[in-house]
């Protein structure tokens, strides 16, 4: 039976785990390799890791680093970063991440969805778009590079051309919502949930258990990555890697 998932986000720059904030001041809170052992502990569901600087300065994905993340996790792995190519798409295969992440190149080669898709399997290609509220239309628009450059299309859009071109699942980012710990953007939720088929993960809001809850009982069984509540805890964002307990995660979703 399918079931929501929970899904631990970790941002790296320059090989170091950050967080950040409407994807602006990075603040570095440790060592990645070290947050997957917990997590492994924590027996997460699945993991995500995204390279926040690779895509920005043209740079290719880090194999050294996947390959670390990769013998390391114990759980379905989650990777994105630079990929420009089914290539690069397949060697990050190779190296043992299960599902691999294209963003900013997914909007200005849409064909290296369904290049991917062949060379890795649509399983395997995840779509992530970061979406900003227009506050002119009141659409969510996709924007490329970190949240620096405006695609000029809306996220709808770009999540149904990846379901036609074979992608796997997307991954809808909210900037205005990035570490802000103050829920998820539900009503964007519910409306690419309708728009495509495809299985979807939000990230970006999640300030608490209760807003894992609201997502899963607004979505049904979707994704719901978490960043900063996983990362901090208390007030004064102290950093302690956390993750809810087997029992505490189904209470969440006993209606789901």
């Amino acid at each position: 039976m399918l079931r929501p998932r929970v899904i631990p986000c970790l941002l790296v720059q320059n090989g170091g785990l950050v967080k950040t904030v409407a994807f602006k001041d990075p603040k570095y809170v440790g060592d990645p390799i070290n947050a997957v052992r917990i997590f492994n502990e924590k027996e997460a569901d699945e993991l995500a890791v995204f390279d926040i600087d690779a895509t920005t300065h043209n740079a290719e994905p880090d194999f050294k680093m996947v390959a670390r993340l990769a013998a390391e996790c114990r759980m379905p792995l989650c990777y994105g970063g630079g990929v420009k190519t089914a290539e690069q798409a397949r060697r990050i295969v190779g190296l043992g991440v299960e599902k691999v992440a294209i963003s900013s190149a997914a909007i200005e080669t849409p064909d290296l969805i369904s290049q991917s898709a062949r060379e890795i399997g649509g399983q395997s290609v995840v779509v992530v778009v970061d979406a900003r509220l227009d506050p002119r239309t009141g659409q969510s628009m996709a924007w490329t590079h970190n949240g620096t450059r405006t695609s000029g299309r809306t996220v709808i859009d770009v999540a149904q051309q990846a379901e036609a071109l074979g992608a796997g699942e997307i991954v809808v980012n909210s900037i205005d919502r990035d570490g802000m710990m103050r829920g998820y953007d539900l009503a964007l939720a519910k409306t690419v949930r309708q728009a495509v088929g495809l299985p979807i993960t939000l990230l970006g809001g999640a300030g608490s258990l209760a807003d894992i809850k609201a997502l899963v009982d607004s979505c049904g069984v979707v994704g719901a990555a978490v960043g900063s509540l996983f990362v901090f805890k208390g007030a004064y964002r102290a950093v302690l890697i956390n993750y809810p307990a087997p029992q505490k995660k189904d209470e969440l979703f006993l209606s789901a």
